[in-house]
């Protein structure tokens, strides 16, 4: 017989449902409340009825389940202190675009190397979730893959579509049903039309391809999610977040009919690549709204425990702990500092 099918796929794994892994990982009643009410606040704070800025933060990707809680306990201490200006959101990414070839996090490779152990890789990240929503830290994460967030989204309460994958269909579908707020990151060339359009899209209902609890395929149909916003990333060739940009971006935001409430990435084109530029960035940003900008609801800082990033060693005991395998990460240290300074000239407002 003639096979014209499958013809370059050297394998087909079934892996577990979402159903079977939430029952390994429950979310208790205390944490569902938490979820939703940190949801409840993000909202709040986009739609700027909550004059707190919303900041997140953390590692440019997971690697390190250890790491990752070290880090939510220490965010978790910090947050006490500039809650009254400042709502921390941890930056918890499984899962990571490539420009071409790469690891692509640990959901896809928990092991690093190569084994794609991916029902292992679901169950790290839905452990970890737990475990970091159980501190009381609310949590952020990149929709990538389309059928991740059946297993992982009840524990997100802020979520992010990337540059690269903006102006896809698929993301802007999945993203009108997910229930959470989303923010759409402007194009790598600092286009922001595709995730105004993105935003557009992503209100509307939509119906599509996905999967249900059970693992199925099934026919999924959403009513839109009106809780979306724009995240400047920079481009290409200029960074997007001084004062002339965001009035650019009001302006546009409003000729399409859109709420003007902006999220400024201090990262990426925004820091010329450079990790150490983010507090300038961070800086900037604080001093316009002391200004009286009132479309700015929020920062992203790319942040973990040491400084820098490190490459994936032959010899995975020689990792450094702490340390970014993908961008590099300004230090908990400097992390500190720059919210504990910028909680202070924030309560100085009037």
């Amino acid at each position: 017989m003639i096979k014209t099918n499958n013809l370059k796929i050297t394998g087909i794994t079934p892996i577990i449902a979402p159903a079977d892994l939430r029952q390994v990982f429950p979310l208790s009643g205390d944490d569902r409340e938490f979820v939703m009410k940190s949801r409840d606040r993000i909202k709040e704070i986009l739609q700027r009825r909550d004059r707190r800025l919303m900041v997140v933060v953390g590692p440019c990707s997971i690697h390190d389940p250890v790491a990752a809680v070290e880090y939510a306990e220490r965010l978790a201490a910090l947050s006490h202190r500039v809650g009254d200006q400042l709502l921390l959101i941890m930056r918890v990414y499984f899962e990571k675009p490539r420009t071409t070839v790469g690891w692509k996090g640990v959901i896809n490779d928990p092991d690093m190397n190569g084994t794609h152990l991916i029902s292992k890789g679901l169950g790290i990240a839905r452990g970890l979730l737990s475990r970091i929503t159980a501190l009381e830290v609310p949590v952020a994460n990149e929709m990538l893959d389309p059928i991740t967030p059946e297993y992982v989204a009840d524990m997100i309460s802020w979520g992010a579509i990337g540059a690269r994958t903006t102006e896809s269909q698929t993301h802007r579908e999945l993203a009108s049903g997910l229930s959470f707020p989303i923010g759409f990151k402007n194009g790598t060339d600092g286009n922001l039309q595709i995730a105004m359009d993105a935003m557009v899209a992503a209100q509307h209902p939509h119906s599509f391809l996905g999967i249900n609890r059970e693992g199925r395929t099934s026919i999924i149909q959403t009513s839109g999610n009106p809780d979306v916003h724009i995240v400047l990333r920079g481009g290409s060739r200029k960074p997007n977040y001084h004062p002339e940009d965001i009035a650019h971006t009001e302006e546009s935001l409003k000729k399409s009919g859109l709420f003007p409430t902006i999220m400024v990435d201090c990262s990426h084109g925004n820091s010329s690549k450079d990790y150490l530029k983010q507090p300038l960035v961070l800086e900037s940003v604080v001093q316009q709204v002391l200004d009286g900008n009132e479309s700015i609801s929020g920062m992203m800082i790319e942040s973990f425990l040491e400084a820098g990033n490190q490459k994936v060693p032959a010899d995975l005991g020689q990792l450094k702990y702490g340390v970014s395998i993908t961008d590099a990460c300004i230090d908990w240290a400097t992390t500190e500092r720059i919210l504990l300074d910028a909680h202070a000239r924030l309560q100085k407002r009037k």
